[in-house]
């Protein structure tokens, strides 16, 4: 018990000496929101992978998915690497730099009010951001309380204000540079945890082969294998199609959050782009794929313990604690560090999205009319405070509304971002009545599920949402009313600019 405290009080005593370090990268909103457009590939490349992965993948997805889909579930972390990381930093990566440079934007409703010249869009964004990141934001604290209380038997309560208190503090002290500065420094912990952790999970089951033998002969209950053997370590899985979906919404769907998207807008220069790539693509492959992986072998866990006594159902987020509490005490305090880095990681970049996103978006020019840069900043910081306080009042006492709004808050937001940027970043041609379809059918598909379960899976309907915008954004566009050509030619202009290299990087024709 006394070395896993240790663990922990170092761990926090580091998150916060790095607040305090930053706190010079402050004194302006650009460098409490984007620390100064300067951050450089490697800090931006873990901003980036330990924002995707939260305790929500670590507990709650790895143990479910594996579970349902055994060996399979491995594909979702490929997808994570490859649509999610690698095909995001490419496609994405430049282009949101130099457009949101040029524009002027630090979030993601700013760059659709400039964009596309309307506040409306810019004020509907931000308040789309707000309703569906604060129930996400809640979400991240659930992953925690199985395995705090697993290590420590620590309350749950007393665990999420700790996490809370501490992440709050130092996205205060130092803004989005402290945010990235611990980001990298989580990053570190999750690559060598999960690493350890697979090690010391099949060590226990005999080894990779021999747990892969004993996963084979465990029939599926899914009908349409009918009791078949070795479906869980087959190259599908029982279920593709479902998997297909899962895959879809925890990839794609990252083209479209705005807390993954404002990684981009903070990119210091090409290098940072190329080294960028690769290693964010090689975190998601390590960690995405490693949870992943682990949670395929839950099958082997089946007891009692992973099961609601009054239901029989199963509690997926009870697999993943259950599989690690025979581990040994040390490796237990790695992985709450694991998930507690995981989890700080993705909420202090939520949090800072939040706020900069109502403070810019919504209450400057609109509420409150007059706000200097210092103003702005403070303002950032007091919402920092109401969001954390928002988000542990619904994650210790969730109603049943909010409960279902976090499932659907990834794809609600996906769904309604991700056809506007991607197209807003490439092509002309889109209109204000583009956008406003894709908004309408994102959060339109999602929400109405929500009440109807048309599409039995939130998760599909998830990825359906998304699939639906990236063809009713350039069908709508087509057909309604163009912007100013002079506009939109400006705009894009910044695509065009000559900028001057060294032979090393690139050959002269």
């Amino acid at each position: 018990m006394f070395v896993k405290i240790l663990m922990l009080v170092i761990f926090f005593a580091v998150m916060i000496g790095v607040g305090i370090y930053s706190r010079k990268a402050t004194t302006s909103v650009d460098g409490f929101v984007l620390g100064g457009r300067s951050v450089g590939p490697w800090l931006t490349a873990f901003a980036y992978g330990t924002s995707y992965f939260s305790a929500v993948v670590f507990v709650g997805y790895a143990g479910q998915f594996g579970w349902k889909y055994g060996l399979a579930s491995t594909w979702i972390g490929i997808g994570n690497a490859i649509i999610g990381s690698l095909l995001a930093w490419v496609i994405l990566g430049r282009r949101t730099r130099v457009m949101s440079q040029k524009l002027e934007s630090k979030t993601m409703p700013d760059f659709f009010g400039s964009r596309f010249k309307s506040k409306s869009l810019k004020v509907v964004a931000s308040i789309i951001a707000f309703v569906f990141l604060v129930p996400y934001t809640a979400s991240v604290y659930n992953g925690l309380s199985r395995l705090f209380g697993m290590a420590f038997d620590i309350p749950y309560t007393a665990c999420v204000i700790m996490m809370a208190g501490i992440t709050a503090l130092y996205v205060i002290l130092g803004g989005y540079m402290a945010t990235a500065i611990n980001d990298f420094i989580q990053g570190i912990v999750m690559l060598f945890g999960i690493v350890a952790v697979i090690a010391a999970v099949l060590s226990g089951q005999g080894g990779f082969i021999e747990a892969i033998r004993t996963m084979a002969e465990i029939p599926s209950d899914v009908p349409v294998t009918m009791g078949q053997p070795g479906a869980f370590t087959s190259f599908f899985g029982p279920d593709p199609l479902n998997l297909l979906g899962v895959v879809i919404l925890t990839s794609l769907g990252t083209w479209g959050l705005p807390q993954m998207v404002h990684k981009f807008y903070a990119i210091k220069n090409e290098k940072a782009i190329k080294t960028g790539t690769i290693i964010s693509t090689l975190f998601a492959v390590v960690i995405s794929g490693g949870c992943y992986f682990l949670g395929g072998f839950a099958r082997l866990f089946d007891a009692p313990a992973i099961y609601n006594q009054a239901t029989g159902a199963v509690v997926y987020d009870s697999i993943i604690p259950f599989m690690l509490s025979k581990l040994p005490d040390i490796l237990i305090g790695i992985v709450v560090v694991l998930v507690l880095s995981a989890s700080m990681s993705t909420l202090s970049s939520l949090v800072l999205t939040s706020s900069s996103t109502l403070t810019l978006d919504c209450l400057k020019d609109n509420i409150i009319k007059k706000m200097d840069e210092k103003k702005q900043v403070r303002i950032m910081q007091v919402l920092i405070v109401f969001f954390i306080v928002l988000s542990v009042i619904i994650a210790l006492d969730p109603p049943t509304f909010i409960a279902q709004l976090m499932g659907i808050s990834w794809g609600a937001l996906a769904g309604a971002f991700l056809a506007p940027f991607l197209y807003g970043l490439y092509w002309k041609g889109v209109t204000r009545a583009g956008v406003w379809a894709g908004f309408i059918s994102g959060v339109g598909i999602t929400v109405s599920n929500m009440f109807f379960k048309y599409i039995a899976s939130p998760i599909n309907a998830g990825a359906v949402a998304m699939i639906a915008g990236l063809i009713v954004v350039p069908v709508v566009s087509l057909l309604t009313p163009k912007m100013k050509k002079e506009d939109v030619d400006e705009i894009f202009s910044c695509y065009e600019e000559s900028i001057t290299i060294t032979k090393k990087s690139s050959l002269e024709e």
